[in-house]
């Protein structure tokens, strides 16, 4: 029984998985976005995932995927706050042969940069539809949905005739000619075994269309649970006593939401717990060698800065860095205090992240690193427009800061491969820490320090990572 069940799932969920439809949102000389607009589906709280595409004018090559011609990825866009988080990348060829799937199971929620792809995403996905639009995207669901529901009716149909087919033989192998006139129990009242199999199996659930209400399908019987003494106690296991613990804490710097215990706040923060290639470490024992320099590209930008509870983050437009001839846009930066990375067991007082993300979902983060000196012109444009309260965006107009002017004047850098400093800690990021530090005044840090005393997370083991320095 449950081998057809399986078999007629997979039968029916083929309609469902209908060839994709791409239609061009942009386009230019090197590259061409695409979405299906059939894989739109909304969830809740304003959050819209969808499934798009970037086709490149030629083939590219990755060291894990070899030469591919189209990157697709499934993304959630929250409409309200303007994020994006990127759920499952596939890689394929020229001729759409599959070369690899990546399910981004801890993906970090990002904001979406103005005039960046994901900003063409958004507003093709969350924009509303015209009434004309809508009309067909129900008329293709109802088409969709009725090819599903007739095969559905097939595979519920078949399962029943087997049932039936199995309950006549069961029935004529138990009758006995006791006389020559007896005619088997199957042949006597084949009416009463198609009554006995159709009240087995109506106990049963059938298949259900994806999406349909529960109420539409019989439900199966609940086991009655068994009686116990009434001198025992229940006693939670203590991996759901831990959890229950933890349901409601959120993660923070201190208290019971602290870094040690962030891998037990969610299912998806297990990698801050388990991962083997965690940030922030202290750099010490770096290979010395001429590394390529970091192209930046950091342009002065209007800016949108908020205080989301664990730091200031601030949005930009714009800017970017390019290394090794690969391209990162810049997604936002934030402060720590103190700062997080140690150059050979020294600290800082404060760091700023850099976060940039590159078209393949790649993450590279530059880490300039503050120390106390010097009042810092750009801090205090950005401490000028400091919030009043937590999670509302300040976007003064006319304002402008240029990223370029916090960077030091000697470009040096330490690298390696390690994750984001915040849950869910995504490991595959390339960090690019600068050896020069900049300065900010000791007024400036203590600003700082009145919304954040300590928002830095421990350091973390390297695991006999590399480390490389520029010399």
């Amino acid at each position: 029984m449950r081998r057809c069940l399986v078999a007629a799932a997979i039968v029916i969920s083929t309609p469902l998985l209908a060839d994709v439809n791409w239609v061009t949102i942009s386009s230019d000389s090197n590259r061409r976005i695409e979405v299906d607009p059939a894989s739109v589906r909304k969830e809740e709280g304003n959050k819209q995932v969808v499934l798009g595409r970037i086709v490149f004018d030629r083939e590219l090559n990755d060291p894990r995927t070899g030469a591919y011609k189209s990157i697709e990825a499934l993304t959630r866009y929250d409409c309200m706050k303007r994020t994006h988080t990127t759920l499952k990348r596939t890689w394929r060829s020229a001729e759409g042969e599959l070369l690899r799937e990546e399910e981004v199971r801890a993906s970090a929620e990002m904001p979406v940069r103005t005039g960046s792809l994901d900003d063409k995403l958004l507003r093709e996905v969350c924009r509303p539809k015209t009434a004309v639009a809508a009309q067909a995207s129900a008329a293709r669901l109802a088409e969709k949905a009725g090819d599903a529901a007739e095969d559905l009716r097939r595979a519920n149909e078949a399962i029943l005739q087997k049932e039936i087919d199995k309950e006549k033989a069961r029935e004529k192998a138990a009758a006995k000619p006791i006389r020559k006139a007896a005619m088997p129990a199957s042949e006597q009242a084949p009416d009463k075994v198609v009554e006995k199999v159709i009240e087995a199996v109506a106990k049963k659930p059938l298949m259900k269309l994806a999406g349909a209400p529960a109420e539409s399908v019989a439900p199966a019987p609940r086991p009655r649970p068994r009686s116990r003494p009434a001198s025992a106690k229940p006693v939670a296991p203590p991996d759901m006593a831990a959890a229950r613990f933890h349901a409601n804490v959120h993660w923070d710097y201190e208290g019971e939401g602290h870094p040690d215990n962030w891998s037990k706040l969610k299912p998806e923060f297990a990698t801050c717990g388990s991962g083997k290639r965690q940030s922030p470490i202290d750099i010490r024992d770096g290979i010395r060698v001429d590394q390529p320099p970091i192209d930046f590209s950091w342009r002065p930008s209007e800016f949108r800065i908020v205080d989301n509870g664990h730091t200031l983050q601030v949005a930009v437009g714009g800017s970017g860095i390019s290394l090794l001839g690969k391209r990162y846009e810049l997604v936002q930066f934030h402060f720590h205090r103190p700062s997080e990375e140690r150059i050979d067991g020294r600290g800082f007082e404060m760091v700023a992240h850099f976060v940039h993300k590159s078209e393949d979902g790649n993450l590279a983060v530059v880490a300039v690193l503050i120390e106390r000196g010097v009042e810092n012109p750009f801090i205090q444009t950005l401490w000028n427009y400091m919030p009043l309260e937590r999670n509302r965006d300040v976007m003064p107009p006319g304002v402008a800061i240029d990223p370029g002017q916090f960077l030091p004047v000697d470009r040096a850098y330490f690298t390696y491969m390690g994750s984001l400093t915040t849950p869910p800690c995504t490991e595959g990021v390339q960090w690019l820490v600068m050896k020069q530090p900049v300065q900010a005044s000791a007024e400036q840090v203590a600003i700082f320090s009145r919304l954040y005393r300590n928002n830095a997370r421990p350091i973390q083991p390297t695991f006999g990572r590399l480390i490389k320095e520029s010399r």
